[in-house]
């Protein structure tokens, strides 16, 4: 009895657990038959808000769970625009709602799909009687009521599911066609309820470079709503390393706070990936900036930032201002080196020193960025120039572009330089100021190629030039300004005194470089230039020594193609005019270019 009733009872389970399975197995079977691409259409429609039609049939299939299979998705706007499109897509659904008649995605996966901009690069506006839409209207009142603590438990919790999109595109109409601004799009939005988190992930090709970008909100409907929300955002090419993680609202008063980060291994190529425009290929390549940001669409504010530029390290605060017209930097950053060449290529208009001379001065430059910066730094170049303990300012508005060393200390001294930039209807016109004060003569002249004629001993110069051109070359050749410079006991190197005069007593020519010798005991040179449309008229150059007094004057052209000068060697200027002359006295000029100038012999006059 015992054993038979076990048998009956084995038996019920059997057929209870074999009910189970065939009505799970027939539980799709029966629910497709309630499935017509118009319902799916329909059910779609009310999601976005758009017109869908679904070409055909769908073909319905059940394993490993109900989904159907559809062709040439089409969603349109009200007036027939075309918004998206996609050849293919597989939905799956909800069998037991399907048994109600009802469609309840739980995944969508579009094959082939194109996403639709106007003629302005933005998507069209979409229809406010979406789900979603409306979904969005109630998250935006609810923030209006309480901005601080929206009411969430009054969000909407439809059950969404996730999008998957394969091999999409992102077009826009241009002339009579259609060009693709994105493509081979692969990607996924996860949002299993309206009221919940979003995670998003899309990766495909712009302007041929391939590009990754992952989002996620924990409350997507209030970050758009306008309300505070946590989100993360991160972007990643072979051109760029992105990330931001802090809160972010995007309604009515967008705003973000969080920490970001930002990475680049060449800023030109970026640049002219970006499309930004810039005439002049940045000196820096690797820039890396982490910091901490405030801000909305008027203003971004760098906290705490940390800037590298090619292995240089800036700490400070920035400011972003993109109310106006052109955005505007401007803040304060502090560097431990700072190599000023390759910081003036890039955020002022003035191009770096090339192999072959100087470059050439962007006048638009100054139209695509304002700037006003303060920089110092403990360690500084400017080419072959060492700098410490600089401070500096770099100001780009409008058509006017400054850069100032306000002090530095440098070449043994301190100095003072500055470099400006206005763009006239006319050409560039530049402006160069230098003052060194106390600085070494034999270190200035080995910074610029003029060893032979500076002498090694401390001295003051100063050094104003202004010019219009369009080019270093062609600003140097119309320049006008002043030059002057003072030096007191040393060397001489590039000129033998004793050597000058014994060939000046004779009668052939001679170069400079046959009289330079070991070089000349002086106790002071003094040098006075004002130039005038590229050519310097030097009203004095006097070298004295112990026992001769060498003084020039004449013309000299900026550009070192032309010299002209006329200069004496006479004996030192005495206390007593009536005391013997010390040495005799001759005159010769100096004629040619600055690489080969030949000197000739005038007069010799000797006491024997």
């Amino acid at each position: 009895m015992a054993a038979s009733t076990l048998r009956r009872t084995v038996w019920g389970i059997a057929a209870v657990v074999g009910l189970a399975v065939l009505a799970g197995l027939a539980l799709p079977l029966i629910a497709s038959t309630r499935l017509s691409s118009d319902r799916i259409a329909e059910e779609m429609s009310t999601w976005s808000g758009l017109d869908v039609s679904i070409a055909g049939a769908p073909k319905v299939g059940v394993w490993p769970n109900l989904h159907v299979n559809l062709t040439d998705i089409r969603l349109l706007l009200p007036d027939g625009t075309l918004v998206a499109s996609a050849e293919r897509a597989q939905v799956d659904l909800s069998a037991l709602a399907a048994l109600g008649g009802d469609i309840d995605f739980t995944a969508v996966r579009f094959n082939n799909p194109a996403l639709r901009l106007d003629h302005y690069g933005k998507l069209p506006a979409l229809p406010r009687n979406g789900r979603i839409a409306l979904a969005l209207a109630t998250a935006r009142s609810l923030v209006e009521e309480a901005s601080g603590t929206p009411d969430t438990s009054r969000l909407p919790a439809d059950n969404f599911g996730t999008i998957e999109f394969v091999n999409g595109r992102i077009i826009r109409p241009f002339d009579a066609m259609d060009i693709a601004i994105a493509t081979d799009i692969n990607g996924r939005i996860s949002w299993p309820a309206l009221n919940g988190r979003i995670g998003a992930f899309a990766k495909g090709v712009l302007k041929g470079e391939s590009l990754a970008i992952e989002f996620s909100s924990a409350s997507p409907l209030l970050l758009l709503g306008g309300a505070a929300t946590p989100a993360t955002l991160s972007l990643k090419s072979g051109l760029t390393d992105a990330a931001f993680d802090g809160t972010a609202s995007l309604g009515n008063n967008p705003y973000v706070a969080g920490q970001a980060r930002f990475s680049t291994p060449s800023v030109g190529a970026l640049l002219a990936w970006s499309g930004a425009g810039l005439p002049v290929r940045p000196a820096i390549e690797v820039m890396t900036v982490e910091s901490r940001i405030i801000g909305d669409p008027a203003r971004v504010r760098f906290e705490d930032a940390r800037i590298m530029l090619d292995g240089s390290t800036a700490r400070g605060v920035l400011d972003l201002l993109l109310s106006g017209g052109t955005p505007k930097v401007s803040g304060t950053m502090a560097f431990d080196t700072l190599e000023l060449g390759a910081f003036l290529s890039t955020f002022t208009p003035f191009d770096p020193m090339t192999g072959e001379g100087p470059g050439n001065i962007d006048a638009d430059f100054a139209s695509l960025l304002n700037l006003d910066l303060r920089l110092s730094a403990p360690r500084a170049t400017l080419g072959t120039i060492a700098l410490t303990d600089m401070a500096a300012t770099a100001r780009v508005d409008g058509r006017l572009a400054a850069f100032d060393i306000s002090d530095a200390s440098a070449l043994g001294g301190d100095i003072q330089a500055g470099l400006r930039f206005d763009h006239k209807d006319e050409g560039a016109q530049v402006e160069l100021r230098l003052l060194a004060t106390d600085v070494s003569g034999d270190a200035l002249g080995a910074a610029t190629g003029m060893e032979n004629f500076l002498p090694k001993a401390g001295g003051t110069l100063s050094l104003i030039l202004k010019g219009v051109g369009d080019s270093w070359d062609e600003l140097m050749a119309r320049a006008n300004g002043s030059f002057s410079a003072s030096f007191g006991p040393g060397t001489l190197p590039g000129m033998d005194i004793d050597a000058l005069l014994a060939d000046a007593k004779g009668d052939a020519p001679f170069t400079l470089t046959a009289v330079a010798g070991t070089g000349s005991k002086i106790d002071a040179m003094e040098i006075k230039a004002v130039a005038t449309d590229g050519v310097a008229r030097i009203d004095k150059v006097e070298i004295r020594s112990p026992l001769h007094r060498v003084t020039m004057s004449g013309t000299v052209s900026l550009d070192g193609s032309s010299v002209a000068l006329t200069g004496s060697i006479a004996p030192p200027q005495q206390a007593n005019a009536s005391q013997a002359d010390a040495a005799p006295a001759a005159t010769f000029l100096i004629n040619g270019s600055s690489s080969d100038a030949l000197v000739t012999p005038t007069k010799g006059l000797s006491s024997d």
